[in-house]
């Protein structure tokens, strides 16, 4: 595992110091734990301002949803 050296504030520090009764063996887990809820909270908004966005852009485009419409034509519901 790589090692990282950083600052937290005092309130985050004392945060971090109750690691236990959150059900973490250390702080380094608890830490851990964090970050990955983070990326994964950051991951799923940017995945769905793309949706949004392409959601827009298909509501704008005419040809595409007939495309999309034909394309469907014959297909169980």
């Amino acid at each position: 595992m790589v090692q990282s050296k950083f600052s937290v504030k005092e309130p985050q520090a004392k945060f971090l110091s109750r690691h236990k009764e959150f059900g973490f063996k250390d702080k380094s887990m608890m830490l851990r734990a964090a970050i990955d809820h983070f990326k994964q909270k950051l991951e799923s908004d940017q995945l769905k301002k793309s949706a949004d966005l392409y959601a827009e852009l298909y509501g704008q485009d005419e040809e595409l949803e007939r495309l999309t419409a034909s394309a469907m034509d014959g297909w169980p519901e």
